[in-house]
């Protein structure tokens, strides 16, 4: 018994059938509706999504025996013939693929001269797989496709443009170009229903829900997988159609994610070991894990999205696990799986299943990123007493740090050099973490976030090697200020060119030099001439007097090259150590800070 295949069978006698294509459809229509059909069309797009299906059905509207507002009947015995692609005199389809040479392009050339059979018919030459041909062959059909003769028009289909852009650049200024895009999910499982509406078979919604899932955007793709599957029966349900295509349950995404979430390496191995038992392909997992993070990743961020394929059923179980991540871990996670797959994946050096559980142990380990505002509260709890969260909620209502009032007990600490430096136990929150970029930098951001009472601001207790933050902060605003009025005096930037401040010894400002700018920037200092505003401007921001206050340069251990990376490290150093709070949380929890990139 003969069978007809069904992308064969169902393919669209009409533009309004053609799914997913209504801005191709609507515009050909109107084209042939109005008589103004191009002579050259350039169909565009990936393979399955009705590239050839348009051709054929332009052809037909042209050669129709009774169009109606740009439609063809799709009954004629014309119409007929160019459907089902059988031979016709004034429709010619061409394989570019093995007719791809310029004796080729010249006989299509001079097959165009003769007429069309008919006077009110078109010849049409449409030509699948147009970057297949040579550039000898363009340039042998230049010519015809700028000055075609009358009733003549040829349309190019091919999956990649930009090699026709490479080889015959020319040919794109002659055609109109229609870019077909992939068909959405829900629409090809719209088409899927209505194909087995036609065929009177049931399908099971999850079973087409997991086909058009696989097709990848084409509507072709889904019709042969569905073919394949009613090979087994006259039902489609998705136990069987996960079992032959090789897809993966979608429970078994959600006991890893859920894995994930509890941080549980260990669940890694018996994971991979039952879903390989099981005869699934590892690299199809991995596909159907970033599917799934996105899914989570979507509902993250807005737990009302309708954009997502996912059944009714599943929704509310996407929901709960989706609440158990922060956005940006989701996000993490899933450039870490789509960096897998662009490197090659596990197609690459042999041992998928160790390749697939070092990849799933890196997710289960990934640290979760905190916010730095709940940080902040959490440390502002830790740190503090009842009594004294409560007074320093009033001292928060009565004024600020800078007007002389008390401050929050997490802004009060004692000096770094009265703590232990231990970290046995109990120590983690006692001793605190140098922020140093490099060991030849010697900077140490450390000690209280204010002078003590009485003191003068150029001589705060606790020795010279104390740093006020406050202070510290002001002077690197000072510095930036003073680089642009050194640039506009002219000349003096180049001297100041990174220097920064990196600690106040008494009434000593030490400044860190790049390795082979010492020199330069000290006969820059000691020309007053030069350099005396800044010396005047740094003691006035410190209240110390000019003549009493001294700059010290301090050479840099190493050079290191300036790089994006390192100046996200650098950001993030600063901004610890300007920040009371946020150090007061980094040593309280053993914190890394990292800056996220592009944020």
């Amino acid at each position: 018994m003969h069978h007809t295949a069904l992308a064969r069978k169902h393919r669209p006698r009409q533009f309004n059938e053609l799914v997913g294509q209504q801005h191709v459809s609507a515009t050909i229509r109107s084209a042939v509706e109005g008589g103004r059909v191009a002579h050259a069309y350039l169909f565009c797009g990936p393979r399955g999504v009705g590239k050839t299906t348009a051709a054929r059905l332009l052809a037909m509207a042209l050669n129709c025996e009774s169009t109606q507002d740009g439609e063809p009947c799709g009954t004629c015995r014309s119409c007929q013939r160019i459907w089902a692609g059988q031979a016709s005199l004034d429709v010619v389809e061409i394989d570019a693929a093995s007719h791809r040479g310029v004796d080729d392009a010249r006989d299509l050339r001079e097959r165009a001269m003769y007429a069309p059979s008919g006077e009110d018919r078109f010849k049409v030459y449409i030509v699948d797989e147009a970057h297949m041909l040579t550039r000898e062959a363009w340039n042998a059909l230049l010519k015809i496709l700028e000055e075609p003769p009358p009733r003549v028009i040829f349309v190019f289909a091919t999956t990649e443009p930009h090699k026709i852009r490479h080889t015959a650049a020319p040919v794109l200024s002659r055609c109109q170009r229609f870019d077909f895009r992939r068909v959405s999910v829900a629409e090809i499982v719209a088409r899927l229903r209505e194909v087995m509406d036609r065929e009177e078979i049931e399908a099971e919604e999850a079973a087409l829900l997991s086909i058009a899932r696989r097709a990848e955007g084409g509507v072709r793709d889904a019709l042969s997988l569905l073919d394949q599957v009613l090979s087994l029966g006259r039902s489609v349900e998705a136990d069987e159609v996960r079992r032959m295509l090789g897809l993966v349950d979608e429970e078994r995404y959600i006991e890893f994610m859920e894995a994930v979430a509890r941080r549980d390496r260990a669940a890694v191995f018996p994971f991979v070991q039952a879903l390989l038992d099981d005869g699934h392909d590892a690299s199809e997992f991995v596909r159907g894990l970033a599917e799934t993070l996105r899914a989570l990743l979507i509902l993250r961020a807005d737990p009302e999205s309708r954009t997502l394929d996912i059944l009714p059923e599943s929704r509310q179980r996407f929901l709960d696990l989706a609440a158990r991540f922060e956005e940006v871990d989701l996000l993490r996670l899933l450039v870490a799986v789509t960096d897998f797959e662009s490197r090659g994946g596990l197609g690459r050096g042999g041992h998928e299943r160790v390749q697939l559980e070092v990849l799933l142990l890196r997710l289960a380990a990934m640290d979760s990123s905190v916010e730095l505002e709940a940080l902040l509260r959490a440390a502002g709890s830790a740190g503090e007493k009842p009594e004294e969260r409560h007074s320093g909620a009033d001292a928060g209502h009565g004024g600020g740090a800078r007007g002389g009032e008390a401050r929050p007990a997490a802004e009060a600490r004692p000096p770094a050099e009265a703590r232990p430096a231990g970290r046995g136990a109990g120590s983690r929150s006692a001793g605190p973490r140098p922020v140093s970029r490099d060991a030849g930098s010697r900077r140490e951001i450390q000690g209280s976030s204010r002078p003590p009472a009485g003191g003068r601001a150029g001589a705060p207790e606790g020795g010279p090697a104390t740093v006020v933050a406050t202070k510290l902060g002001s002077l690197r605003e000072l510095w930036k200020t003073s680089l642009s009025v050194a640039k506009a005096q002219g000349g003096q930037a180049l001297a100041l060119r990174g220097v920064r401040p990196v600690r106040l010894d008494g009434r000593t400002l030490v400044l860190e030099v790049p390795p082979g700018l010492r020199a330069d920037l000290e006969a820059f200092l000691s020309d007053g001439a030069r350099s005396g505003w800044l010396r005047e401007a740094l003691a006035e921001r410190l209240g110390s007097n000019p003549d009493e206050f001294s700059i010290c340069l301090e050479e840099s251990g190493k050079s290191e090259r300036l790089t994006a990376r390192t100046s996200r490290k650098q950001r993030v150093e600063e901004m610890v150590a300007l920040d009371p709070a946020l150090r007061e949380a980094v040593e309280k929890l053993d914190l890394t800070l990292k800056e996220r990139p592009g944020g």
